[in-house]
């Protein structure tokens, strides 16, 4: 840059719509690059990390500017088809870049500022301190210096913010900003020979040195041997670690060594990722059905960039995806490959690392930050060893910084999770996916067994390519369904439990075949809810206008929406009775229950709760596969695209749960994830069988998948969306209004509603309550707005922003939270 003033415009991770403003100090002016992070103090006191937008000379004429005070990057690690992508969900989801941003860079990319408390005793004297504030004085005398998050641990505080803020007003402690950097890269120890050691005498007299110490000799001639020195080959590091293991030492003789001056230690950063060379094996020939599919979806991607593959479960969707993505390698392209789940990377990251070996990376959340981060940086540079072709990965990876993307494949495609629901950005990976792709010119492969309404639409509307799956692979039979009636059954008195006889004694004979169940309820936790037999008294979240969830295993009431939790009750807080019962059941409760009626049978469950660790999705489907576990309780992680050899019966023990819940999409999800479910039945070697339990078994949906009918299902669905204007014919935005005052909450979207109406008439329902009208002592209305397929959708964010904008900008309403979210699923 020549000697004029340079500016740039950079993207701060907060909820601000616009980019700010930074001049460059001269000393940094050759180093500055779009996608570069750079440290800059926002306001009087906050530092934060930012990525540079654009660099110009245009000086803002509504504020000074500050200069960015450091650049962290020497290579910019945001690259320009991540910064149009990012912009595109911003504008599309109506949200601000910087929360884009924030969602998109591991969190040990972004240094953080964090607010640390110092002591300042000369302002102590004849000031008054009451407990508290003496017991956070005591703390700081002892440390001088400390962060808020540590003076409320060690106060056991959970915020400990207002007290601190007291302490400023008495100038008792002073507040400073210091920047915390998540991401430390891994190091490990390794051990040299010193350098005063060079030639093979030098050697010989360190080993003279050692007469009368026999173990240590050991240890030298183990790492002689490890190393390769003086040996005529490439020596090689040896690992502290390694070297105590293969001399059955300890490390205090490694120690005396090194006080010898015979040996030395250093540390080295290593990789956090698995870089060792895995077998790999042939890519399986296709059958003629499936490489008729993969010819189509090929010929299809000739004049559409976006294909659905509409294949039946089992009908090996997995194999055509594994060919196509081989022929991208052979390009010298690159493959995303989406999922919905977690559990579901626990089998697929197998079947592709046999087939690809390490040239597939792994990218979802139960990875620690440093892993994600080092995924990150090896995609935006390989390492020599180690080359990142194939991510596989849940909806976050849409935002890794991809130079050469040739195709997307998103698996499951019909699954909600695709859609990111709080915080912003509320985007759906499926649809952006198809953006990025745009970008890189890449093509886009739906796969499913049950098609969302929207894609099979767009793709008889001829908006996609479609192409078609109609058999199992190996010609296997689609399981034999079968509805029984729980409510006849109870009049009867044939219960038992949770269990009709069907179901019983279908999971017998799989039992005494040595075959595997899988049983399935949309709903963890032992009970929804206790109540009082006396008064009717339930257990309500203090938070949230929501019963408390029971769980046995913690003896706890659980409020799934902000986590609040008590001790599970003896008696009734209304009358004081004892009599109190768990109502309706959960995954725990089924897994108690099944085991009084087998008891010598290995039972695991597979939900939120008990797949919290890093591994334990893998340990459990890991010990289905090989047999160690006869039946699996879950809830729908346990729909979504497993693959097991022996599981011949699928038990759904209660549809109805499912098909009586107050939403427009409740028939489709209902469909597919009773569908889906039942496809895990009869997998490879015989017909399986799938038995619902319902109280409704005349119902519509349940007939149709009584008989898979996914076409009847979907036009009856299509000619309910036209009737009442619901997607694809109509685009939605649903605003989310909140306060921890009803009365402001009402006011607000009272107000926000009439103004919208003025602008879109008819289009606007609501406010109304939505099912959970109180989260986390936010009280909520809700509005929703309803735009044709053939109208100007950007058009219409524009106005909404518009009116929401007056609304917070009311004196009155500045403190109520809006929230947007657009094509809400």
């Amino acid at each position: 840059m020549n000697n004029q003033t340079y500016f740039v415009d950079v993207i701060l991770p907060l909820p601000l719509k616009q980019l700010f403003t930074y001049s460059i100090p001269e000393t940094l002016s050759k180093d500055v690059e779009t996608g570069k992070r750079v440290i800059v103090q926002f306001g009087s006191r906050k530092i934060y990390t930012a990525i540079v937008f654009s660099i110009h000379q245009k000086a803002p004429t509504e504020y000074k500017t500050k200069d960015i005070v450091s650049i962290l990057d020497q290579k910019p690690i945001v690259n320009d088809k991540q910064l149009k992508l990012w912009q595109w969900i911003a504008d599309y989801y109506m949200c601000s870049v910087g929360e884009v941003f924030k969602a998109a860079l591991p969190a040990g990319l972004k240094l953080e500022s964090e607010t640390n408390v110092i002591y300042n005793p000369i302002s102590l004297e004849n000031k008054k301190f009451n407990s508290t504030e003496k017991l956070i004085l005591d703390f700081l005398s002892a440390k001088n210096i400390a962060s808020i998050n540590e003076i409320s641990a060690a106060l056991n505080r959970k915020d400990a913010l207002p007290v601190i803020k007291s302490l400023l007003d008495k100038k008792a402690v002073i507040l400073e900003e210091k920047l915390r950097e998540n991401y430390k890269p891994k190091t490990e120890t390794y051990i040299k020979l010193n350098d005063s050691i060079s030639t093979e005498s030098q050697l010989s007299k360190a080993f003279d040195s050692l007469s009368r110490a026999q173990k240590q000799v050991h240890v030298l001639m183990s790492y002689i041997k490890l190393s390769g020195s003086f040996m005529n080959k490439k020596t090689v590091d040896v690992k502290k670690t390694g070297l105590i293991e293969d001399s059955k030492s300890n490390s205090g003789i490694v120690k005396s060594l090194i006080e010898k001056n015979i040996l030395a230690e250093y540390d080295k950063t290593v990789s956090r990722l698995n870089d060792s060379q895995e077998e790999q094996s042939k890519i399986k020939d296709l059958s003629d059905v499936q490489q008729i599919a993969h010819d189509e979806i090929k010929e299809q991607f000739t004049e559409k960039p976006i294909v659905l593959l509409h294949g039946v479960t089992s009908s090996g969707k997995t194999e055509i995806y594994i060919h196509l993505i081989n022929e991208q390698l052979e390009k010298g392209k690159q493959v995303l490959y989406l999922l919905p789940e977690i559990a579901l990377t626990a089998q697929i990251i197998n079947r592709l690392k046999s087939v690809f070996g390490n040239r597939v990376g792994i990218y979802h959340s139960k990875f620690s930050d440093s892993e994600r981060v080092e995924v990150y940086k090896n995609i935006l540079e390989p390492s020599n060893s180690l080359k990142y072709d194939i991510i596989l990965g849940v909806r976050s990876s849409l935002f890794l910084p991809y130079s050469n993307l040739g195709l997307i494949i998103v698996d499951e495609e019909h699954e909600n999770t695709y859609k990111q629901y709080d915080p912003a950005p509320r985007y759906n990976a499926r649809d952006s996916a198809a953006v990025l792709a745009r970008m890189h010119n890449a093509k886009v492969l739906l796969g499913t067994a049950t098609p969302s309404i929207e894609s099979y639409f767009n793709a008889k509307a001829g908006k996609y390519g479609l192409v078609r799956l109609n058999t199992r692979f190996q010609n296997i039979q689609l399981p034999e369904n079968q509805l029984v009636d729980i409510l006849r059954a109870k009049k009867k008195k044939e219960m038992k439990s949770l269990f009709s006889p069907v179901l019983l004694d279908s999971i017998k004979e799989s039992l005494a075949m040595g075959e595997q169940v899988i049983l399935f309820q949309n709903r963890r936790g032992f009970a929804p809810y206790i109540e009082c037999d006396m008064c009717g008294w339930i257990p309500q979240c203090t938070n949230c206008d929501v019963s408390l969830t029971y769980h046995r295993h913690k003896n706890e009431l659980i409020c799934h929406y902000c986590g609040y939790s008590i001790r599970s009750p003896k008696t009734c807080k209304a009358c004081g009775n004892t009599a109190v019962q768990t109502r309706g059941f959960g995954t725990e409760k089924i897994e108690e229950e099944i085991k009084i009626f087998f008891s010598d049978i290995k039972v695991a469950r597979m939900d939120l709760d008990s797949t919290r660790s890093k591994n334990a999705y893998h340990n459990i489907i890991s010990n289905f596969e090989t047999g160690k576990i006869d039946i699996l309780i879950g809830t729908q992680m346990v729909s979504k695209g497993l693959d097991f050899d022996n599981v011949s019966l699928v038990g759904i023990m209660n549809a109805d749960n499912m098909l009586n819940y107050p939403d427009f999409r409740a028939f489709e999800r209902s469909y597919q994830l009773i569908a889906q479910v039942s496809g895990r039945a009869g997998r490879k070697n015989k017909q399986g069988k799938v038995i619902i339990q319902t109280g409704n078994p005349a119902h519509p949906i349940l007939q149709f998948v009584l008989d898979n009918k996914f076409e009847e299902m979907y036009t009856s669905q299509l000619l309910e969306r036209k009737n009442f204007k619901y997607p694809p014919f109509y685009k939605l935005i649903k605003i989310s209004v909140r306060h921890k005052k009803q009365e402001t909450v009402n006011q607000a979207s009272h107000i926000l509603g009439v103004n919208l109406r003025k602008v879109f008439g008819k289009r606007i329902l609501g406010p109304e309550p939505p099912i959970i009208s109180r989260v986390q002592n936010y009280y909520i209305q809700s509005i929703i707005l309803k735009v044709e397929r053939e109208r100007s959708f950007q058009k219409a964010k524009q106005l909404l922003g518009d009116q929401i904008t007056n609304l917070v900008t009311m004196d009155n309403f500045k403190s109520v939270h809006i929230s947007i979210d657009v094509d809400p699923v």
